[in-house]
């Protein structure tokens, strides 16, 4: 029976490995489940009982993404600056990182749209909100997830650029006044 759990772990995570690369090569409306399970030498049926999907797996694709999550951890008050630091990261973030060529050829497909949201939500939004505590944590949270959104649209559209140590301390400043 253990020799299955594992069999049955090593086929979703080839399943994730394939649809990652083909997510990320054609985009989501070009990858068909077909291509998903043949490409992870995998039966297609199982693409639907291990994430439900299409979109669950790639929903489950984005999951695996880092987020802004470990950030979170440690005092609020030093919160500003390990926002700028994450920040920063990503703007020097790898252009041909496959998850964000897979969401840039996949961004107009409704499925993906909804996807993203619920990750936005789930994954930075909510979490950081929680963290931040108080009447208005939400509405300080979408500010400061603003800033992330508007950082990953000027990598996406001018490519990546190393920030500076003053970049992060104008960044850190831009979050202390958007987490107040």
């Amino acid at each position: 029976m253990e020799v299955r759990l594992r069999d049955r772990e090593a086929t979703r995570e080839r399943l994730l490995t394939a649809a990652r690369a083909l997510f990320a090569e054609h985009g989501y409306e070009q990858v068909t489940v077909r291509m998903i399970a043949a490409a992870a030498d995998a039966n297609i049926a199982l693409v639907g009982r291990y994430f439900g999907s299409k979109a669950g797996l790639f929903g489950e694709v984005l999951a695996g993404e880092r987020s802004v999550a470990r950030v979170l951890d440690g005092d609020v008050a030093g919160l500003p600056r390990r926002l700028a630091e994450y920040a920063g990261e990503r703007m020097h973030a790898d252009p041909e990182s496959p998850i964000l060529r897979a969401l840039e050829r996949s961004a107009g497909d409704p499925e993906v749209q909804a996807l993203m949201t619920e990750r936005l939500r789930t994954a930075v939004v909510q979490p950081l909100a929680a963290r931040l505590g108080g009447d208005d944590a939400l509405a300080r949270a979408r500010m400061a997830t603003a800033v992330f959104l508007g950082i990953g649209s000027l990598r996406r559209l001018l490519g990546p650029s190393d920030p500076s140590s003053d970049d992060v301390d104008r960044l850190t400043a831009v979050f202390e006044a958007c987490l107040r």
